[in-house]
């Protein structure tokens, strides 16, 4: 099978037994992407404008994926538009307004802690519908990862708010549906032309909810102006382009697995950036976290 690049226009299809280097070059390209959405709180906490965070979402996806229709100018045909909505109303939609929900009435470590239960639904997902019992490395990894970012991110002062703990947890289960759903349909169109179509209907979903809910944005600098650029291009076009591209190649339980890497990339952000302090107990969960990834990388397609 020939490789697929980013902008190539093969439609997605099953990977067929990648070599090791292939599979690897998969891996880290598809960890960009999660590791570009963790750049999102640095930006939303500290340029951009407060309280806005559906119109900040729709932001950042419509033009995104409006510059990647215009780039591949693909239409899909009659029988895909009904997947190409569900699959934008489970990745974008969903997933982005109930994590906001999340993120506003709970702390944002118990918020990641809780989405980090996706590759366990990705587990139950593979056991009870395609039938493909997990192998042990994938459920130690699984919960390894939700202890290790427990660790990172919990401190004794997490509030536990019952609305907040249920919009993570469907949100989760969301973004757990959209991506088993992405591998299991193999849809037959450019890769950049299904992340443009679920970026466009997953922010034309999310702009009423921005304009009816929320007040109109201030005038903006350039810096504000800048930082939405970046979540465009960056943010939304490319990582949501790797994203999906790693869905095509790797097991949806070891793309979700990646996924922990966001909130360890906001961490070490806040270390950095903002002189956040790290203790003991945050490094010793971020290792947990990075070594929960590599063991259920090492599960390989079997795992999930």
């Amino acid at each position: 099978m020939r490789k697929l690049a980013i902008g190539d226009q093969q439609a997605f299809s099953p990977a067929v037994s990648p070599g090791v280097a292939t599979r690897l070059r998969d891996t880290c390209l598809t960890a960009l992407a999660p590791l570009l959405w963790g750049t999102t709180y640095l930006l939303s906490s500290e340029i951009l404008p407060p309280e806005r965070p559906l119109t900040t979402a729709a932001l950042r996806v419509l033009p995104a994926g409006a510059l990647l229709l215009l780039f591949c100018r693909y239409r899909p045909r009659a029988g895909e538009w009904w997947r190409l909505g569900v699959l934008a109303l489970l990745n974008i939609a969903v997933f982005q307004s109930l994590l906001f929900v999340a993120a506003a009435r709970l702390p944002g470590g118990v918020a990641a802690v809780l989405g980090a239960v996706q590759p366990l639904l990705l587990l139950l997902l593979g056991w009870l519908v395609d039938d493909r019992r997990p192998a042990l490395l994938a459920w130690l990894g699984s919960v390894g990862g939700i202890a290790g970012l427990a660790l990172l991110l919990l401190g004794p002062q997490a509030a536990w708010n019952g609305v907040g703990v249920a919009a993570a947890l469907v949100g989760a289960a969301g973004m757990a549906l959209g991506t088993w759903l992405v591998r299991r349909w193999h849809l037959g169109m450019p890769v950049l032309a299904a992340t443009g179509w679920q970026l466009v209907l997953g922010g034309l979903l999310l702009l009423p909810l921005a304009l009816s809910g929320e007040a109109a944005l201030p005038p903006l600098s350039g810096t504000q102006l800048a930082a939405y650029v970046y979540l465009s291009l960056a943010g939304s076009a490319l990582a949501y382009s790797l994203w999906f591209r790693g869905l095509a190649r790797l097991s949806p339980l070891a793309a979700s697995a990646l996924g922990l890497l966001s909130p360890l990339c906001a961490s070490v952000l806040g270390w950095l950036v903002l002189g956040q302090t790290l203790g003991v107990g945050a490094w010793s969960g971020m290792a947990l976290v990075l070594a929960s990834v590599v063991l259920i990388q090492c599960a390989g397609p079997g795992g999930a």
